[in-house]
């Protein structure tokens, strides 16, 4: 027999029917944890993240496999995805910039800041921001739109790194803008602007040159960019940093061991970059002390590994800061590509080396056997004295200035070209520690270390990721599939070639090379995040692997998947992935996406 219902249990019996039809309604986004992800680097700004829902592993855009919604973009653009509650936050091009134009035009300083429905990708409103210093459309080392949006739940802050950042409140009221100058190509530095906004209490920081950067006072200054902190109520400059940063570089935040808020941030690359001291610096970021230098580090040795009489003065091939600037209470780390690779592990307290990994001598290499349809085993490698074994080096197209360069080599040095070595060549924004690791994808088959060319190596392993444990110091590579089948097989050791046309169909990108896979070119790819342990790497070809960052091993097993963004070969992206109530939002030059398993 029923029992009576009071009119108490009926009301909560109808409640409970109505709140299970708006949970089914809602896309299973309801959730006892509501998580933002208010920047690039999400909650924590550091691209880790510990969730108790569980991050989606598999998925393909192409095949609509664990899609909730996919929507066209209005344009080609490279921000990552800032998430408030039921928002989300990026940037792209303008709509119709780039179309119809020869690739030597495919310039634009106009962006939009996209505000869209996190349960339905619809776009509730955008705004125009127009900077005077036009990048090249998909750059492949970043554009106008490559810094993500920052929000705090009130506003939101838009940044085109030609030369403009603005608040707006949630409705897309404009709350102020503000101008600034970047360096142009006419001043000789190309186009890379790759630090992304992060806000810290009621300051987003943000690097950009001096005030007046042209004028004689700061003449000494010249091509020299600074951490400033910008108030995120009225957008005025609270402080400057006393440090100068790289564009190059991705400054990360966190706490120090006494407990002061920090961020990271450091100096040296190439063509010609002129912040020095080559090295890094832990930026202050409290009140009393904002923008003053806590510890720094100064870059000691050159080519050849002798002592600097004066630490802080050689910086690229040798040293270089086109990374993440991940850090602890204890230790971060930098990479040494001269005299031979390797990662300096660095005390954070003092700015000290405290010990120094070899990164290429002695490792533990799995390359794909296609003989065998496995990867092989070669412990106790030293990858100078290795040839590539992926099939890809046998068909490399080089082009003239690599070709040159080999071509000294075997001039000069008697090089046998049919018999080349491999050099490490650590990815671009392509590092991240976790736990006892720090984790790497490697180029492929270029030459940008010359002096390493010059000994007969190319950058290699081929198409492949790598982890140093940072206590013992054993490092592995295990090679990646490059390329998947329409039925999502994984093809090893073939390049990667992708269209760069936007959602309207128009081919908007100005450099051949974003073409490319981004192995080879050696771009800035999206920065690598880490949700409940699992890596998350996407390339240019719009491939995203998962990795288990928890792996006793890292073989085939550590490889939880490769997803794509859409049709392979016709899909390109330069982004990481946002996260927010087991949903991960991600987006290529066409679309934007909600993945769910």
């Amino acid at each position: 027999m029923f029992k009576k219902l009071t009119r108490f249990s009926i009301v909560s019996f109808v409640t409970l029917i109505v709140v299970g039809c708006s949970s089914i309604t809602n896309d299973l986004f309801s959730s006892t944890e509501l998580s933002n992800w208010p920047e690039a680097g999400g909650p924590e700004g550091n691209w880790r993240y510990t969730s108790n829902k569980s991050a989606p592993v598999h998925w393909s855009v192409s095949r609509n496999e664990n899609i909730l919604w996919k929507i066209d973009l209005p344009n080609v653009g490279q921000s990552g995805i800032a998430v408030w509650q039921d928002k989300l936050f990026l940037t792209t091009f303008a709509e119709g910039e780039g179309h119809n134009l020869p690739p030597k035009q495919r310039m634009s300083g106009k962006v939009l800041g996209l505000c869209i429905d996190k349960h339905t990708g619809e776009i509730l409103w955008s705004v125009d921001l127009n900077g005077s210093v036009p990048s090249p459309m998909m750059y492949s080392f970043s554009d106008s739109t490559s810094p993500t949006p920052v929000t705090d739940g009130e506003r939101v802050i838009f940044t085109n790194a030609s030369g403009e950042m603005a608040a707006f409140d949630f409705s897309g009221k404009e709350l102020w803008r503000r101008i600034f100058y970047p360096w142009t190509p006419k001043d000789k530095f190309p186009f890379n602007k790759q630090h992304e906004p992060i806000l810290h209490g009621d300051v987003v920081l943000h690097v950009e040159p001096l005030n007046d950067h042209r004028s004689e006072k700061n003449k000494a200054y010249f091509g020299w960019n600074f951490i400033r902190g910008i108030d995120k109520y009225t957008g005025k400059t609270k402080w400057i940093a006393k440090d100068a940063s790289t564009t190059y570089t991705t400054s990360v935040k966190g706490v120090t061991k006494d407990g002061r808020h920090a961020v990271l941030t450091g100096r040296g690359g190439p063509h010609g970059v002129p912040e020095r001291p080559v090295g890094l610096s832990l930026i202050s970021l409290e009140q009393d002390s904002a923008g003053e230098t806590i510890t720094r580090f100064l870059a000691n040795t050159d080519m050849h590994g002798n002592v600097l009489e004066k630490p802080g003065t050689v910086g690229h091939p040798t040293w270089r800061a086109l990374y993440n600037m991940h850090w602890n209470e204890d230790y971060t780390y930098m990479f040494k590509l001269l005299p031979k690779e390797s990662v300096v592990k660095i005390s954070t307290q003092t700015g000290e080396i405290i010990d120094e990994f070899q990164i290429s001598q002695s490792v533990d290499y799995r390359p794909w056997d296609i003989k065998l349809g496995k990867h092989g085993y070669y412990p106790n490698t030293n990858l100078h004295k290795t040839q590539d074994k992926s099939p890809r080096i046998k068909n490399i197209k080089h082009p003239d200035w690599a070709l040159k360069q080999l071509q000294w080599a075997k001039k000069k040095n008697n090089v046998d070209l049919n018999k080349l070595g491999m050099t490490v060549y650590p990815a671009s924004h392509s590092n991240i520690t976790y736990k006892d690791y720090l984790y790497f994808l490697v180029g492929t088959a270029h030459t940008r270390n010359t002096p390493m060319t010059h000994q007969g190596l190319l950058a290699g392993p081929t198409h492949s990721m790598a982890r140093l444990n940072i206590t013992t110091g054993k490092v592995e590579f295990l090679e990646l599939p490059s390329k998947l089948t329409p039925t999502g097989e994984y093809i090893y050791g073939e390049e990667l070639i992708s269209d760069t046309n936007n959602s309207k169909g128009f081919d908007v990108a100005k450099d051949p090379r974003t073409k490319s896979d981004g192995w080879s070119v050696a771009s800035f790819w999206g920065s690598p995040t880490i949700v409940n342990g699992q890596l998350y790497y996407t390339t240019l070809g719009g491939l995203t692997y998962v990795i288990d960052a928890n792996a006793a091993v890292l073989d085939a097993s550590a490889l939880l998947s490769v997803n794509d963004l859409g049709e392979v070969g016709k899909t390109w992206s330069a982004n990481s992935v946002s996260f927010s109530d087991g949903v991960l939002f991600h987006r290529s030059a066409k679309h934007l996406v909600a993945i769910k398993e």
